[in-house]
């Protein structure tokens, strides 16, 4: 594990219904490990403490090691889940690190080289920054970016005002985009055919 400062948590986001993929994408295999358990360890790797926001933490806790802390994510009348802001909002308030790697369990190219070089950069962040996200021509890619502690109160007063889009509120974040060359770490499974596209290039 890195000793660089500033100490580090992880929260990996497992609250999808995966429609379109027809199955629990978290729980698909890749090798030994289930994208689940391959993106807590990778995270664990490159963090001091790991949360998975769930509503389902009867179905996950085999899954993971003892060490993992399993937040029970609110569901809200009619849905299984409230959504990866609303699924992050309520995980913030319980973590004390100062900066927050947040990730989406379904991230099968997930490196963790990548992860731990974008560390490095934290330290180099002008005070303002609350946020350090990939940007792609398509926007932000929030479910696999750092966030300061602090943005919660921005994130508290966003939620509030009835929004519930990452992409609205990391407009008005003082975000800091990463540098991306090549955004296929950033690769996320939402069908059957990009889990073929995944499962061709192991």
């Amino acid at each position: 594990m890195p000793n660089s400062n500033p100490f580090l948590a992880a929260i990996v986001l497992a609250g999808g219904k995966s429609r379109r993929m027809g199955t629990d994408k978290a729980l698909l295999k890749l090798g030994d490990e289930t994208l689940l358990q391959r993106t807590c360890h990778i995270a664990a790797a490159v963090c001091e403490a790991v949360s998975v926001v769930t509503p389902w933490g009867d179905r996950y806790r085999s899954e993971l090691s003892p060490t993992i802390t399993l937040i029970p994510e609110p569901t809200v009348p009619g849905e299984q889940s409230a959504g990866p802001l609303m699924g992050f909002l309520h995980a913030l308030p319980q973590q004390q690190a100062e900066w927050i790697l947040l990730l989406a369990c379904d991230l099968p190219r997930l490196q963790q080289s990548v992860l731990e070089r974008w560390r490095q950069d934290l330290a180099t962040l002008p005070d303002t920054a609350l946020a350090y996200v990939p940007h792609v021509s398509q926007g932000w890619e929030p479910l696999c970016g750092f966030y300061r502690r602090d943005c919660l109160e921005s994130l508290e007063a966003f939620v509030e005002g009835g929004d519930r889009s990452f992409q609205k509120w990391l407009e008005i974040l003082p975000a800091q985009p990463i540098p991306v060359t090549g955004d296929d770490v950033l690769f996320n499974c939402n069908t059957p055919e990009d889990w073929e596209s995944v499962q061709k290039t192991r």
